[in-house]
């Protein structure tokens, strides 16, 4: 029988049989299965490439008609003849349609774990959780471009564009792992706008500036950090997180190491007599290893100690970061060459970058210590508060210890 609309509506499933299922005499493998309940559906019949037999459903007899269907039917089949197996590729895609944002952010956050600081793990939970929440359903392979850059427009106007680049950085970064995996097959996130343009800061804060602010830092934890971070031109969380252990008093060197510096290697601080003259006079909390703080972590509180800075000093328009950039400027423009200064800073950019990079393995431990000295000895000269040397040239930590 050919089978069309006519003949398909016209079938009778025989007395006492669930069903009855019918070929077309013209496409092989073409064909239709009628209920004794009265549903008929267009099937396709094929063998795969290992000699499995399988039947796919085409649609519902009277929505879909016999011509659609039988176009249908011989698509498939043509491309069983190529190798192809659509069952197969209907499973495959049914498991990948399994496979959600929401279900792959655990292992993404897992695996960035010992690539990353606290803080940055922290940042990349928060976006992947809260900020892309509306894709977590979603197939990874059905993000699409346009959803992305409808949800950045969101984030961008619900919590600022800042906010927005950081999100977008975020999931672009969880594609690029997904790819690596085999879990997707392209970054929806590519060709995306960012909702800003961001410059990078250029702040450097003038030597009267410099004076204003060390004249108005509080006693306590928070003018002991910030005093450190000019000293010694380290990241914020490196010195607020530093604990105790890491101090070589005797040597005078802080060892940072990888799993708290920020490029993943280790980093030794020269510490200057104003350095470890501040860290003499940290008090120490019996049972506690971090240095600053009382809590769970290092300092906290960052946000209203700086606010009451600003008003104490007259000093606004800048970041505790900026005294890091300040630090590495101010040292250049004292004649420390830009090698002394990037091995300060613990980069891996310029001098260092590339070949040099790959090759130059020199720590310049004592052209760092020449060159933070005659930092903290300008930094003397602004504020009394740095003192270049204690009354006893041996006194250091270790008599605090």
């Amino acid at each position: 029988m050919r089978l069309t609309n006519q003949s398909a509506a016209a079938l009778k499933v025989p007395e006492g049989k669930a069903y009855v299922i019918v070929f077309d005499d013209d496409l092989a493998g073409f064909g239709m299965r009628a209920n004794a309940g009265g549903s008929r559906v267009w099937v396709v019949q094929y063998r795969n490439a290992a000699g499995q037999t399988k039947r796919e459903t085409l649609g519902k007899v009277g929505v879909l008609s016999a011509t659609d269907a039988r176009r249908a039917a011989a698509e498939r089949l043509a491309r069983v003849r190529l190798g192809a197996d659509p069952s197969a590729e209907r499973e495959a895609e049914r498991k990948r349609a399994a496979v959600t944002v929401g279900l792959k952010i655990p292992a993404y956050l897992e695996a960035l774990a010992p690539r990353v600081r606290a803080k940055g793990l922290g940042e990349s939970n928060y976006y992947m959780q809260k900020a892309w929440a509306p894709l977590h359903k979603t197939p990874v392979d059905g993000v699409t471009r346009a959803q992305v850059a409808e949800r950045l427009g969101e984030i961008a106007k619900g919590s600022g564009p800042h906010a927005a680049n950081r999100a977008r950085t975020t999931l672009s970064s969880f594609y690029v792992w997904l790819i690596a995996e085999g879990a997707a097959e392209a970054n929806p996130v590519v060709g995306t706008r960012k909702p800003i343009r961001e410059e990078p800061r250029q702040r450097v804060l003038k030597s009267e500036e410099i004076a204003a602010i060390l004249r108005a830092l509080p006693e306590g934890d928070f003018g002991r950090i910030v005093r450190l971070l000019l000293l010694t031109a380290q990241r914020r969380d490196e010195v607020a997180e530093m604990p105790w252990s890491e101090i070589d008093p005797a040597a005078g060197i802080w060892h940072l190491p990888a799993e708290r510096t920020k490029n993943g290697l280790p980093h030794d601080v020269p510490l200057s007599h104003a350095a470890l003259t501040i860290l003499s006079d940290a008090p120490r909390i019996e049972g506690r290893e971090l240095v600053f703080g009382s809590g769970v972590g290092g300092f906290q509180g960052f946000t209203r100690a700086k606010a009451a800075l600003d008003k104490a000093s007259g000093v606004t328009g800048w970041r505790l970061h900026d005294l890091r950039r300040t630090a590495a400027t101010g040292m250049g423009n004292l004649g420390v060459l830009p090698h002394v200064v990037e091995a300060v800073l613990n980069h891996i950019s310029g001098t260092k970058a590339g070949v040099a990079g790959v090759y130059n393995y020199a720590l310049y431990n004592p052209e760092k210590r020449a060159a933070l000295d005659l930092w903290a000895a300008h930094l003397a000269g602004l504020d009394p508060s740095i003192k270049l040397a204690p009354a006893n040239p041996e006194a250091t930590l270790a008599e605090a210890d």
